[in-house]
């Protein structure tokens, strides 16, 4: 199989495993390259993945103190969920979506990518009983919340779309208790949010509602001179860190994707270099 597969692409060597076949798009599908040998099938005038879900698994793996088991919340068509199984080849992940086609796409891609037996994917709403069973627990929990209510923005009448952007079972609240209730001792919960003032507000309401701490937290920032309009953060349960710590969030500086010139900021080809994409 190695010896069929392109392993240079414009001069980069691709990392990991080589899967057992490249996922087949069908009518109104395309299927687009992921992280190293890994792809994603997506739909062609639907939800499509994108630098906030990258940006969210390369955090959330970077910074989690061990990776043994991993829950992706709202996992849409499986971007998160399988760019943190690529990373952490040893771990077994969950993930829970609640749209049949985004769970139909993320099965086809994962079984292509050769994860069935490490990656289980649950259809279902993650806010609902027995979707994520009680005793469940993880060392790492991601998620991409939609940013808007409903009430805040023109609302998709594709459902992908309206669900991955706007608050249609749930919000930043819900992902925060969801991540605490189900985080193993010393877990982290990684995820993206905007970076407006009023927005950092919910994601903090959240975060202290469901008794989580953001250890650090890193603003992105699409063009350089740009004000950034998401960050990425992580966080732990108060209970599981010393009492001076719970207080305090590491402010790192903001991460620019691109120079004024347009090109790659030369860290964000390292990041991606590092998710496994092409510099």
């Amino acid at each position: 199989m190695k010896d069929q597969v392109q392993t240079i692409f414009k001069g980069w060597a691709k990392p990991g495993p080589v899967p057992p076949a490249v996922p087949v798009a069908g009518e109104g599908e395309s299927c687009a390259a992921l992280c190293g040998h890994f792809w994603v099938l997506q739909l062609e005038n639907g939800h499509r993945f994108s630098t906030d879900d990258a940006l969210t698994a390369w955090y959330g793996t970077s910074w989690a103190p061990t990776v043994k088991t991993g829950l992706d919340l709202g996992s849409g068509i499986g971007t998160v969920g399988m760019i943190c199984a690529w990373r952490c080849p040893g771990a077994r992940f969950v993930t829970v979506e609640a749209q049949a086609e985004s769970v139909a796409l993320a099965r086809r891609s994962a079984a292509a990518n050769g994860l069935v037996d490490r990656y289980e994917i649950r259809q279902g709403d993650f806010r609902e009983p027995g979707v994520i069973r009680e005793e469940e627990t993880f060392d790492l929990v991601t998620g991409s919340p939609p940013y808007w209510p409903e009430t805040d923005g023109i609302v998709s009448e594709h459902p992908q779309k309206r669900a991955c952007r706007f608050e249609v079972r749930g919000s930043v609240v819900d992902y925060c208790k969801t991540a605490a209730k189900h985080l193993a001792t010393g877990g982290l919960f990684a995820c993206v949010f905007p970076h407006a003032p009023h927005q950092l507000e919910r994601l903090q309401q959240g975060a202290r509602e469901a008794g989580l701490v953001i250890v650090r937290k890193r603003p992105v920032i699409f063009r350089e001179g740009d004000e950034p309009l998401i960050a990425v953060f992580a966080m732990m349960r108060a209970e599981d860190l010393p009492e001076w710590f719970r207080g305090q969030t590491w402010d790192e500086p903001p991460l620019i994707v691109r120079t004024k010139a347009g090109a790659y900021h030369p860290e964000y080809s390292a990041v991606k270099l590092a998710m496994g994409f092409q510099p």
